[in-house]
C-alpha cells in the first residue's frame, strides 16, 4: 500500500504556499465549499480539523442521482466525484483559508485523475463551484500558486459547477475519526494530519494541537508506511 508520503505534492512545505490574494468576503452564517481530491475519506480527516469548520460531508458530486452510491462511483464510469462538503463558519475560517489547506495538505493538485494508487475519474482534483465568487477566487489561487512555482508540475483542478451534491453511505461519514487502525487510514490520511499539524497548527481546532495529537498522529503514519 502506498502511503500519501509517496504522492509528491504532498511532500512541498507550507511555507511554498502564499495566502490567497484574494477571498470572498465574510458573510454572516455557515458557508458551503465542495472539494474533491481523492478518497473522501481522507479529504474529510484533514478539513474537520481546521478551528470554524463546523461539518464535513462526504459524498459524491458531478454525476447523476441514480448512480450516486458507493458501488456504483467506485467504477469510474458515473461521472462523479468523491466529494466532500465542507461547512464552515467564515468568521473563524476564511473561504481562502479553506483554499490554502486544500491544496497543500489535503490532496496533490497535480496529478490527473487519481491520488497515488487510487486511480479514476471519481478521484479527480475538483472545486465544485456553487457561485461565480467562489469560481473567481478559486481560478485566482491557482493562477497565483502557478506564478508562484509552488509544484514543478502544472495543477489540474477541475471547476465544475455544482448541479448537487449526494451525501455518501453513512458508514463513509467521519470514517478516519471512527477507523484511526484501519490500513488505507493509517498509510494514507495519519501522514497528511502529520503535516497538517506540523504545518497549520494554529488553525486547528484544540484537540488536534499538543503533544499527544502528534504523537499520535506520527504512530499511526509509521504504522501506515510499514505496510507500504
Amino acid at each position: 500500500m502506498t502511503s500519501s508520503c509517496s504522492i509528491p505534492g504532498l511532500n512541498v512545505a507550507r511555507s511554498r504556499f502564499p495566502e490567497p490574494e484574494q477571498d470572498l468576503l465574510a458573510e454572516e452564517g455557515e458557508q458551503r465549499v465542495v472539494l474533491a481530491g481523492g478518497c473522501f475519506w481522507c479529504v474529510e480527516a484533514v478539513l474537520i480539523a481546521l478551528d470554524g469548520v463546523t461539518r464535513v460531508e462526504s459524498g459524491y458530486a458531478g454525476g447523476l442521482p441514480e448512480t450516486a452510491n458507493y458501488s456504483a462511483v467506485c467504477t469510474g464510469t458515473t461521472g462523479h466525484a468523491e466529494a466532500v462538503g465542507v461547512h464552515y463558519d467564515p468568521a473563524r475560517v476564511s473561504f481562502g483559508a479553506l483554499l490554502r489547506v486544500f491544496f497543500s495538505v489535503a490532496h496533490d493538485p497535480t496529478q490527473l485523475n487519481r491520488q497515488g494508487n487510487d486511480r479514476g475519474t471519481q478521484y479527480r482534483s475538483a472545486v465544485f463551484y456553487e457561485t461565480l465568487e467562489q469560481k473567481r477566487v478559486v481560478e485566482s489561487y491557482i493562477r497565483q500558486l502557478g506564478e508562484a512555482g509552488v509544484y514543478s508540475d502544472p495543477i489540474v483542478t477541475a471547476m465544475e459547477p455544482l448541479e448537487a451534491f449526494y451525501p455518501a453511505e453513512e458508514q463513509h461519514q467521519n470514517f478516519a475519526a471512527r477507523n484511526p487502525y484501519q490500513p488505507y487510514i493509517m498509510a494514507v490520511a495519519a501522514p497528511k494530519i502529520e503535516k497538517l499539524i506540523d504545518g497549520f497548527g494554529d488553525r486547528l481546532k484544540s484537540e488536534y494541537t499538543g503533544a499527544d495529537a502528534n504523537s499520535k498522529a506520527s504512530s499511526h503514519s509509521d504504522s501506515g508506511n510499514n505496510l507500504a
